[in-house]
């Protein structure tokens, strides 16, 4: 599946336009994660950016969220592995813990732009362009910050090889090359 019918396929799933941004900073975040470990970024990428295709779908249940995306994504004839990374992005539905790097990748990756996200609702513009990376590493210690991003799975970071400071340095970089896509 190229990304031209990867956005069609993201567009046909998922009508929230919050949730469809999301999806393109998870793609945004694995591409820069792929370039820094020297991975496949259009692989990479793709999980990213499909992630999420069932979270309309199954209303966000953890129990089975990730196991319809493999169903979408098995009968479009996608890279095994990286629908197994997409369904291991939720390790509640799979039953399965994570164990590659591809699966520390997009669950670290995807949550912490919801980390950055509230980073950057909470200043006065709303403007990714506002952030600096301390803050964001300063957030994950206030836990009513945000409460619902899983700050464990952010740290998953670190089994990459990459310390938190610049996990969220290189994520906010990825975030902020796509600004505008994101309305932030």
């Amino acid at each position: 599946m190229d990304r031209s019918d990867a956005i069609q396929l993201l567009n046909a799933c998922i009508a929230n336009e919050k949730m469809r941004q999301h999806c393109y900073a998870a793609e945004a975040v694995m591409r820069a994660l792929a370039r820094k470990l020297h991975q496949d970024e259009d692989r990479w990428g793709l999980a990213g950016l499909l992630h999420d295709l069932d979270v309309e779908k199954v209303n966000a249940d953890l129990a089975v969220h990730g196991l319809e995306t493999a169903k979408i994504l098995e009968e479009r004839g996608v890279d095994p592995e990286i629908v197994e990374a997409i369904v291991l992005h939720n390790e509640m539905a799979s039953g399965r813990p994570r164990q590659s790097d591809f699966h520390f990748a997009l669950a670290a990756g995807e949550t912490v732009t919801g980390l950055i996200t509230a980073t950057a609702l909470v200043y006065p513009d709303k403007k990714l362009a506002s952030v600096k990376p301390k803050s964001v590493v300063k957030r994950m210690k206030e836990k009513n910050f945000a409460a619902s991003v899983n700050r464990d799975i952010i740290l998953e970071c670190e089994k990459l090889g990459i310390s938190l400071p610049e996990f969220v340095d290189l994520s906010l970089n990825a975030m902020q090359e796509i600004s505008d896509q994101l309305g932030l």
